[in-house]
């Protein structure tokens, strides 16, 4: 349908040191065991990529429920270790992280102290499937999809947006595993990753009432379905697609416009953000081999919640 896009390579920014990769230990994770399609042996899940406002870059490793961080001199330490499994990760305005945790719900955790507290484990009355990922609007509200493992056997996965004040709305249902989201600039959009359809869906965002005119806006083939999404200061859409081991980047209206491939032998690419000197250099979490790649674009990050 469109002439192939141009092809960069990524490069390595940081990997996770021996001491740190917990296959050696002979620790066992649990999230690990009960999925078949992941070597068991692995010794972190690299996933969640978010930068605070002195440059560090914070990550979850969702198999042994750790908050890792990444100095700019791509430096791995360990943060926090719970008893959980975090998938998502973002930075409020105030310096808190709110995770996603596939298990244990909606968590945030104080920076200085390193505490946790639960905001949320259910929705209604009902346990969430297995919360997934999240994103920050401009003014606070938080909308993160709960996945759990719904595929097109069971379009059970659900969109939800938490409001600055305290309520909690559903936005969608019946999504075939919802994953990774962006806002556009104007907030008028947000762009949900639909993992087992392939897809990249276009959710237009009322403030009062149910989404209307749900629609896809990207289609892909092969590979594993999208995962992680950014978006850069000009609408641009940055995907990850897993197996296939690259970062697409598409323009406005949905034309491929990049490819990024992995320069590692894993395919494994996970999530992405936008961060660095200049904020024009996409970091990309490489699940399988535990390291973080980086690639150089043309435009910087869309400004987020954590930097307003």
């Amino acid at each position: 349908m469109f002439a192939p896009p141009p092809i960069t390579q990524s490069r390595i920014f940081a990997t996770l040191p021996t001491s740190m990769d917990l296959s050696h230990s002979g620790q066992v994770s649990s999230w690990l065991e009960k999925r078949a399609y992941h070597p068991k042996t692995m010794g972190s899940f690299l996933e969640g990529p978010a930068f605070d406002r002195s440059g560090k870059l914070y990550c979850v490793d969702i198999a042994y429920g750790r908050i890792l961080t990444v100095d700019t001199q791509g430096q791995f330490t360990c943060f926090l270790e719970y008893d959980g499994c975090p998938n998502g990760l973002q930075i409020h305005r105030d310096g808190r992280l709110f995770v996603t945790d596939h298990d244990r719900g909606l968590l945030v955790i104080d920076p200085l102290n390193r505490t946790i507290t639960t905001v949320l484990t259910q929705a209604f009355g009902e346990p969430f499937k297995g919360l997934n990922d999240l994103v920050f609007a401009n003014n606070g509200d938080l909308y993160f999809t709960d996945q759990g493992q719904s595929g097109l056997q069971d379009p059970s996965g659900r969109l939800f947006r938490l409001k600055a004040d305290g309520e909690l709305q559903l936005l969608l249902h019946s999504i075939p595993s919802p994953n990774s989201l962006v806002l556009n600039r104007d907030e008028t959009a947000l762009f949900l990753a639909v993992t087992r359809a392939n897809a990249i869906w276009r959710v237009p965002i009322p403030q009062q009432h149910q989404p209307t005119k749900v629609g896809v806006f990207i289609h892909l083939s092969g590979g594993g379905g999208p995962d992680g999404l950014a978006m850069d200061s000009e609408d641009n859409l940055y995907v990850t697609q897993p197996i296939l081991g690259c970062v697409w980047g598409f323009d406005r209206y949905g034309e491929p416009m990049l490819r990024i491939n992995s320069c590692t032998s894993s395919r494994m690419l996970t999530n992405i953000a936008f961060g660095g000197e200049s904020d024009k250099t996409l970091f990309i979490t490489d699940a399988y081999q535990g390291v973080i790649q980086c690639a150089d674009l043309h435009h910087s990050g869309q400004t987020l919640f954590s930097h307003r």
